[in-house]
């Protein structure tokens, strides 16, 4: 076995972490897998990197040395990849990028940006209802760029050479058939909400489906969940008085729907853009932020139910 790349990468995030659970979680591996990564690359160098105690995970004398040197190394070999990616594609007769977005309306702002810089570039996307493989695929260099999200308590877990940057944080409203009782209300509670039956995205790594539970139970009510659903059909089950379901506040009022605020602001979303920070497209970071902002605007500004909450709410700071 021989020393690569991503056994520097895993020697970092330990350290930066300062344990082996919150590395795993950052690395996106078991810990038991990690651990066995760490045993193999110190019988390759010959010596244990840390001190491993419940409290957390210490650099040994010997562990100092090798993370100097990785520290060294790793920036230039991020460099060296984001530099032969983007001269690769210049290549090209027809530049690709790469982009990935959950179900938010950033993306189209995203790729009105890519287009005014890049004119003559390709540009492909596919989306995917967790955050957490759209990073990892930034990460590895599958995706150029991507839209995500995360919620409170349970933010993305940082990804080395990833630059994760918040665009907005907003509510989260309750999407009811256009004829429910509670329709017409300007808003609705949690307590009004306890007995329905809800309509949600499957769990998954992104841990959102968790943190609406939970947000529930801390009210001492359960989600009840009947329909695991995404998309266009879960729109279709609320559309057809079978569900209600969260959405965010930015969602437009189909025909047969009602969106409405949550009393207390109970939940919330934040958006985010994801970049290699040695990738193509890093030196167009903070230009493309700002127009994948306004993007979110103008998506906030079509929702007449989010229109009314901004004026009503709008100095309202997020959770921290």
């Amino acid at each position: 076995m021989e020393l690569e790349i991503r056994h520097l990468r895993i020697i970092c995030a330990i350290a930066e972490s300062g344990s082996l659970s919150r590395a795993a979680a950052a690395l996106r591996l078991t810990q038991p897998g990690l651990s066995a990564q760490l045993r193999r690359i110190e019988s390759m160098l010959g010596g244990p990197l840390f001190d491993r105690s419940p409290s957390g995970a210490v650099p040994t004398a010997f562990g100092e040395v090798v993370l100097a040197r990785a520290r060294a190394v790793l920036p230039t070999i991020d460099d060296l990849l984001g530099t032969a990616a983007l001269a690769a594609r210049s290549g090209d007769p027809v530049p690709q990028l790469r982009l990935g977005s959950v179900n938010a309306p950033p993306l189209g702002g995203l790729i009105t940006a890519l287009k005014l810089h890049y004119p003559g570039a390709r540009i492909v996307s596919r989306g995917h209802g967790s955050s957490v493989p759209l990073v990892d695929d930034v990460a590895n260099g599958r995706l150029d760029v991507a839209v995500v999200g995360d919620s409170p308590g349970y933010e993305l877990a940082p990804c080395p050479g990833v630059a994760l940057h918040p665009i907005a944080t907003e509510p989260l409203f309750v999407a009811l058939p256009a004829a429910h009782r509670l329709a017409a209300r300007d808003e609705v509670t949690l307590d009004e909400l306890a007995d329905e039956d809800w309509a949600s995205p499957r769990p998954d790594d992104d841990r959102i489906r968790e943190y609406w539970s939970s947000t529930f139970l801390a009210t001492g009510h359960r989600m009840r969940t009947v329909h695991e659903v995404e998309g266009r059909l879960l729109m279709e089950l609320v559309r057809g008085g079978h569900a209600v379901s969260l959405c965010q506040a930015s969602f437009e009022e189909l025909p047969g729907i009602a969106v409405r605020p949550i009393t207390g602001n109970p939940l919330w979303y934040r958006h985010l853009l994801a970049w290699h920070q040695a990738g193509p497209v890093a030196h167009l970071g903070p230009t493309l932020v700002q127009h994948v902002a306004e993007a979110q605007r103008t998506a906030a500004a079509r929702s007449p139910a989010y229109r009314r909450w901004l004026r009503d709410h709008g100095s309202q700071p997020p959770p921290p």
